[in-house]
């Protein structure tokens, strides 16, 4: 590899594989530095210098500049104050004295050193541009195009690298196609043995947030907010918002004209149900409006530090609290972060509570 032909790798590097030049040049400098030192006998300091504009490597041996010699250090690696100022009167010390060495036939070892090494500093300069530019999507909605399946995982093609996306990781029983372009949330971006490592997820509860943040201009511009979100991926999920504006309506915000914005959001969660209810200050309004759809309820908050509250309901709005399974109030319990007991008006007197 000749000065022309390292010149033409760095361009190439840094125009598309979006690595600094002024990282490769230095850290070639240094690696060359050290395997001369390890050529030469490990006897000397060394400094390498690589001609930005003609790629030519110069090698130089360098001493310090003291004020006396420390015989417990390397001797050869020292020169007095009053000998470097007869070669350079700007001297002082601590500084270094340099002399171009002559490489001999390290030339031969350099050119093969040089190419292992731009290799290793390619793959390392890599790993850690793709790290610097997905760091910060960790935690954010990312598109990419599905590109490979195995047992276990997709594999998404987000440009310079594949995320993986775990088929357990999927909404329900959802099957990706080859060449779909897929919507996943970054869970975590990581070096590992092989390389870069992008997790992603389809069922993580913060990527109905993401969606409704992508959808929604109001949450971008904080004209409504997000307060919680619960979810059980692929069958229900439950998101409480609210606006500090009285003359918002944060739910037809969400909902869009003609229900478009949910209908979209809902698509991309694969036919997930969802309910978008209004947060409350007030908690026992809030505990009532994440148990919708039941209408007909009445809550009383047992305990507000341990967080414990009673919905009370009858007929088809005690079913509906409860949901299948339970799981509309499980839901509204994540949601309001309060621990919901739901009982019919007949089962709280047995309590001893009167009901008003």
């Amino acid at each position: 590899m000749n000065g022309k032909e390292f010149l033409k790798a760095v361009d190439m590097l840094e125009k598309e594989k979006h690595i600094d030049r002024n990282y490769i040049f230095e850290s070639m400098e240094q690696s060359l530095a050290n395997a001369y030192k390890k050529h030469s006998g490990g006897k000397q300091n060394v400094d390498v210098k690589i001609d930005k504009e003609t790629g030519e490597i110069k090698i130089y041996s360098y001493k310090i500049v003291v004020e006396e010699i420390n015989e417990e250090e390397d001797i050869d690696s020292q020169i007095l104050l009053k000998d470097a100022l007869k070669i350079d009167k700007t001297k002082n010390v601590g500084d270094k004295i340099y002399e171009e060495v002559d490489p001999g036939d390290f030339g031969r070892v350099a050119t093969s050193s040089a190419k292992q090494l731009l290799i290793q500093k390619i793959r390392e300069a890599e790993r850690n541009s793709i790290i610097d530019e997905f760091s910060n999507k960790e935690g954010e909605i990312i598109s990419g195009v599905c590109d490979l399946e195995d047992e276990g995982n997709y594999y998404i093609n987000l440009g310079r690298v594949n995320g993986i996306l775990p088929k357990s990781e999927l909404i329900g029983d959802e099957k990706l196609e080859m060449g779909s372009v897929v919507k996943a949330y970054v869970t975590k971006v990581e070096l590992d043995s092989k390389g870069t490592l992008i997790k992603l997820s389809r069922k993580h509860y913060n990527f109905v947030k993401r969606l409704f943040e992508l959808e929604i201009p109001e949450l971008a511009d904080g004209s409504i907010m997000i307060y919680s979100v619960a979810r059980e991926p692929g069958v229900r999920s439950k998101v409480a918002v609210y606006s500090s504006y009285a003359n918002i309506d944060p739910i037809g915000c969400c909902i869009g004209e003609k229900g478009k914005r949910i209908s979209n959001i809902i698509k991309e969660l694969n036919g997930e149900k969802l309910d978008i209810v209004k947060y409350d200050e007030d908690k026992e309004k809030f505990i009532t409006n994440a148990l919708s759809p039941a209408k007909n309820i009445k809550v009383f908050i047992l305990d507000s530090n341990k967080q414990e509250a009673l919905a009370i309901a009858d007929g088809e709005d005690f079913s509906l609290a409860l949901g299948k399974k339970g799981q509309n109030v499980r839901l509204a319990s994540r949601l309001t972060r309060f621990k919901i007991d739901v009982k019919t008006t007949e089962q709280a007197k047995e309590m001893g509570i009167s009901i008003k």
